[in-house]
């Protein structure tokens, strides 16, 4: 018996905002490295970090723009994140009222463990969307190339963040992010928005009263099959 319970549509939408401004974000800071920031690393290590008087002046106004600008990268980082926890947890308690959270946390911060716990978390509330009726092969094999997607390049991103852009920040710019990360960031949040999508969906209750009639139509089609 599936238990009643709002659909986390609401959840979902938080979750779509977030991650258009993580990009965004994103996007701003890597126009600003490309236009400004190789020259303002030289002027601030040719400075010693500090500089003062007129080339205080100088530097001032990009260092501030550099600091809100990674605030915001940062802010929205961790929106989005909350943002997906929460629907992550909501999308579980439509399937089941009392499941817990912990599992969610734990998929996502054991380090090792959430390498492949998020994504296969996120299939297990797939399936358990359709509980009484197994979905369409093909619609399984279009979720799990979707799914595949979307966690190949989040783990791409996360291979960009920890390997690459250290060894590009060490050779002169202020954090080494580029095109290529960003691309990365809007491939990986497209994918994951589009997930989120998919399941959202699937809970609504126009798709659980078709999940619940299938299993009647095809009685009554055996049924009738027998009158004959």
């Amino acid at each position: 018996m599936r238990y009643a319970q709002a659909s986390p549509a609401r959840a979902a939408s938080a979750v779509y905002v977030t991650l258009t401004a993580q990009v965004l974000s994103l996007g701003a800071l890597v126009i600003f490295e490309q236009t400004r920031g190789h020259r303002l690393a030289a002027e601030l290590a040719a400075y010693g970090g500090r500089p003062q008087g007129a080339e205080a002046e100088a530097v001032v106004g990009a260092v501030t723009m550099f600091a809100v600008l990674m605030m915001l990268v940062a802010g929205t980082a961790i929106a989005a994140a909350a943002a997906y926890v929460t629907w992550l947890v909501r999308a579980r308690q439509a399937n089941e009222r009392e499941a817990p959270t912990g599992p969610v946390a734990a998929a996502w911060l054991i380090p090792g463990v959430n390498l492949v716990a998020p994504a296969m978390l996120v299939d297990d509330v797939w399936r358990g969307a359709w509980r009484g009726v197994a979905p369409p092969p093909e619609r399984r094999s279009r979720w799990r190339a979707l799914l595949a997607a979307w966690w190949l390049s989040w783990l791409a991103m996360l291979a960009l963040i920890t390997i690459r852009l250290p060894l590009d920040a060490s050779a002169g710019d202020l954090t080494g992010v580029g095109t290529l990360e960003l691309l990365c960031s809007a491939a990986a949040a497209l994918l994951c928005a589009a997930t989120v999508r998919e399941l959202t969906q699937l809970q609504q209750p126009a798709h659980e009263s078709r999940r619940a009639a299938a299993p009647t139509s095809i009685g009554l089609s055996a049924s009738g099959g027998g009158g004959a």
